[in-house]
């Protein structure tokens, strides 16, 4: 099959991306490491000892980031609608975080413990009709707010990918209310051109 010149274009990109490149070299399954280790760096969301979940995981470059981080002490579960190659020391949960099955197989996972970090990387499979992908996007968004609504304990920290456009201030204005502070962090792993932002809420309000 012969590549259009756009995917000719994203291909010589990928390959010459000096995150790509790390990420083969560190052994870091995705570039998409980066985003979150720049963001912990500055942020010191994953400490030794916390429970972490990481939705939407595959193929598992934030779980990776979150077992060296965590030394060995504590509990990451990954779920993703995807398979995911075994992590040592992460649990994963393959199904589609919209069922409400999956929910509750999460849900009892964690055996009615509240979780210290949710991260979640998050992006429906995109159709190119911006309005249809931003709502689902959206939707994943709203999804991930609920569930750390629900099990993040008093203090912890919510840390998700949105896309700046169609109900991206409706997510802020939601996430206020719930967090002693929400601040926006655009790594440099993250493409200059990509309207993809990560929203970090931090210190769940009891």
């Amino acid at each position: 099959m012969k590549l259009k010149p756009s995917s000719k274009a994203w291909m010589h990109e990928h390959i010459n991306d000096e995150f790509v490149k790390r990420a083969q070299k560190e052994g870091y399954r995705a570039r998409a490491a980066y985003k979150l280790t720049e963001i912990d760096d500055k942020d010191r969301l994953i400490k030794p000892g916390m429970t972490v979940v990481d939705l939407g995981s595959t193929p598992g470059s934030w779980s990776q980031v979150a077992v060296q981080r965590l030394k060995g002490q504590g509990r990451i579960i990954a779920l993703d609608l995807l398979e995911m190659e075994p992590i040592k020391g992460v649990e994963f949960i393959q199904g589609d975080f919209r069922d409400e099955a999956i929910l509750k197989i999460l849900e009892k996972s964690l055996n009615g413990k509240q979780v210290d970090l949710v991260i979640a990387d998050m992006a429906p499979n995109m159709s190119g009709i911006t309005i249809v992908d931003q709502a689902g996007a959206a939707y994943l968004t709203e999804l991930a707010m609920e569930f750390s609504k629900e099990w993040l304990k008093p203090s912890g920290n919510f840390l998700v990918k949105v896309f700046i456009g169609e109900g991206f201030d409706e997510i802020v204005k939601n996430m206020r209310p719930m967090f002693d502070k929400v601040v926006t962090r655009k790594p440099k792993a993250s493409r200059g051109r990509s309207s993809e932002v990560y929203l970090l809420g931090l210190g769940r309000k009891p």
